[in-house]
């Protein structure tokens, strides 16, 4: 058992071994341009490609339709803004959640400086979006829905294929971050009726500095950097070959290994809660609902216990992360918990507690003795 146990698979990945191995001919021996016609760049080209129908398969899409990226921030910009500057001549309407990623909600924020109306629809106490506030949302001049698929902080899964559906019927473009959900739940873009998809290496084993988006053929986008002709002119700049492949491999991993991959992440995630409940009782409050939930995620506050505290206090034993941050004595509760309705107590008691597709029994049950003798000790 490898020591501390990593359960904060939300935040970052490992690099797979086998992904790792796929990408090692890219780094030692073929380093030609993709855009070049001799044979090194040929073959560069080729696995470019080979990795573009390897994350379209597993998302149901054409090959044409996957856009590599730097990350998935440069995704959800690129969708976000290249939308809004293709269609402001029809409206500047934006309809988002309170409880995106920065990397949805800072964009949105910069284009209401530039003068487009952002609409932040509410959750329940779930975290979960109502569709038919999205639909009473929409108004003349709507232009965009950006939804994110799985929340990275509580796991709650969205409706995205009813919000899909209002937008087709609608007109409306629907981009949706699939960060957090590519590789543990199905995200197939026809089932989901969107039109753009993010996606982030890093959540899926493959390394950082990786990206891709998916954009329906036919949607309207402003590219946002200028350049030469790479990623059909949307996304120009010569391509990360080497991190490109360790995506692809790493998509097509998820798709061979999906069921099995999924079932234990959950089978983990239960164990560590069952005896984290049957232990400690009613001091542990659980935050999420599990009907529409990652199978890999866990939040849960410990009754009167700083989650800080409790993080730095078994860092050396169990890495996990909080639902809070904390800045000169003063604790701040995430935007996602406040929008969840959560008692400020409770928010900042909070742990983000998520598995992998590795995580092994022996690992599950050290951390639920370290958490429970932590809790315990904390408790006094």
């Amino acid at each position: 058992m490898k020591h501390p146990v990593y359960l904060d698979y939300n935040a970052t990945t490992p690099v797979d071994s086998e992904v790792a191995k796929e990408m090692i001919p890219y780094i030692e021996s073929f380093y030609g341009n993709p855009s070049s016609s001799y044979s090194i760049g040929r073959s560069n080209k080729e696995a470019v490609e080979k990795a573009r129908a390897q994350v379209a398969k597993l998302i149901n899409c054409l090959p044409e339709e996957i856009y590599f990226t730097s990350c998935a921030t440069e995704s959800n910009n690129l969708a976000i803004k290249g939308i809004a500057w293709a269609n402001r001549n029809n409206g500047l309407h934006i309809i988002t959640s309170k409880i995106e990623h920065p990397a949805v909600t800072e964009v949105c924020k910069h284009l209401s400086s530039q003068g487009f109306e952002i609409t932040y629809l509410p959750v329940d106490k779930s975290g979960r979006i109502d569709p038919k506030d999205v639909e009473n949302a929409i108004r003349k001049g709507t232009i965009l829905i950006t939804i994110m698929h799985a929340n990275n902080e509580v796991g709650t899964i969205q409706p995205i294929q009813e919000i899909g559906a209002i937008a087709r019927k609608n007109k409306i473009s629907f981009h949706t971050d699939a960060s957090q959900s590519v590789g543990k739940i199905e995200t197939n873009v026809d089932l989901l009726m969107v039109d753009l998809l993010t996606i982030a290496g890093h959540k899926l084993y493959a390394p950082k500095g990786i990206g891709a988006l998916y954009i329906r053929k036919g949607t309207p986008i402003e590219n946002l950097m200028h350049g030469g002709g790479q990623e059909k002119g949307i996304r120009p700049g010569t391509e990360n070959v080497i991190h490109t492949v360790g995506l692809g491999k790493a998509c097509d991993m998820a798709l061979r290994d999906f069921r099995q991959n999924r079932e234990n992440m959950r089978v983990s995630r239960d164990r560590l809660l069952n005896g984290l409940v049957s232990r400690l009782g009613n001091q542990v409050h659980v935050n999420i609902n599990f009907e529409n939930c990652l199978p890999n995620t866990l939040s849960v506050a410990f009754e009167s216990i700083s989650a800080h505290t409790l993080a730095s206090f078994i860092s050396n034993d169990v890495l996990i992360s909080t639902g809070s941050a904390c800045h000169s004595g003063e604790t701040t509760i995430s935007s996602v918990l406040q929008a969840m309705n959560i008692d400020f107590r409770t928010a900042a008691a909070t742990v983000r507690i998520s598995t992998g597709k590795s995580t092994t029994e022996e690992e599950i049950d050290f951390a639920t003795e370290v958490l429970v003798n932590a809790v315990k000790k904390l408790s006094i």
